[in-house]
């Protein structure tokens, strides 16, 4: 129950603090709105008919590296007030302490990607998924937000201030973010590029997804290959969330 009661006081500070929700989502609906409207004209030549459709799928990951970064801020503001070492004194399990900031995390994510897949309906972005295809959206973003939000809630305990924290987010987020399929097709690719771009988890779940959207389909094996990618290395930020926690309680 105790992880329902921190999940239930985050998202009361996420409310509270509403301009979170704003700040996070904007940059991926101005990728969205702008960058998508401009590059779209360059891209036709390359056999993408709607543009916007096809880096929607890299917005949606954005919208979890964004939102879930957040969730580290959240740390830092709550150590200002106080409300943190309250938390952590009180007798509650570790894990539900941990397991609660990243659920709220994770529910903000879908609120914004909910939001921004609104938006692309009015730049002729057609859905082509399914129930079953939606089922599988709904759990790849899920893990990937999962994953980034125990990784920012740990690097928020590692890191002094918000400065700090922000400029190394931003360092992880953006070679994640340029080095794959989110904004470009990589057949022409090549070199030391080539291969960055293809051991990138990202890369894969953005395909996946990519053809979820456009497609409705996609191919068994890689579905399975991403999701055990992913219960792997959200298994693996949670476990580290948790030790970095631990240890604030031990100092």
């Amino acid at each position: 129950m105790s992880v329902f009661t921190i999940l239930n006081k985050n998202i009361k500070w996420r409310f509270h603090n509403a301009f979170t929700i704003v700040i996070t989502i904007l940059q991926p609906i101005l990728w969205l709105v702008l960058y998508s409207a401009v590059a779209g004209q360059t891209m036709k030549n390359t056999g993408i008919e709607n543009y916007t459709a096809f880096i929607l799928s890299g917005l949606i990951i954005l919208v979890s590296f964004s939102t879930c970064s957040s969730s580290g801020i959240m740390n830092y503001m709550m150590k200002s007030d106080g409300s943190f070492y309250r938390i952590l004194i009180a007798p509650i399990r570790r894990s539900s302490i941990v397991l609660g900031q990243l659920l709220e995390a994770v529910l903000c994510t879908f609120f914004e990607v909910g939001i921004m897949c609104v938006i692309s309906l009015f730049f002729s972005v057609k859905f082509s998924a399914g129930i079953m295809g939606v089922f599988l959206i709904f759990i790849l973003v899920f893990m990937t937000a999962f994953f980034m939000a125990g990784l920012a809630y740990r690097i928020s305990l590692i890191l002094p201030n918000e400065a700090v924290y922000e400029t190394v987010m931003n360092a992880i987020v953006l070679p994640i973010f340029f080095l794959s399929t989110a904004l470009f097709k990589t057949e022409n690719v090549s070199g030391v590029l080539k291969v960055a771009i293809n051991i990138n988890p990202f890369t894969h779940v953005i395909n996946v997804l990519r053809e979820l959207i456009l497609n409705g389909t996609v191919e068994l094996s890689n579905i399975v290959f991403v999701l055990l990618i992913f219960v792997l290395m959200g298994s693996i930020s949670f476990i580290w969330a948790l030790n970095g926690l631990k240890k604030e309680l031990s100092l």
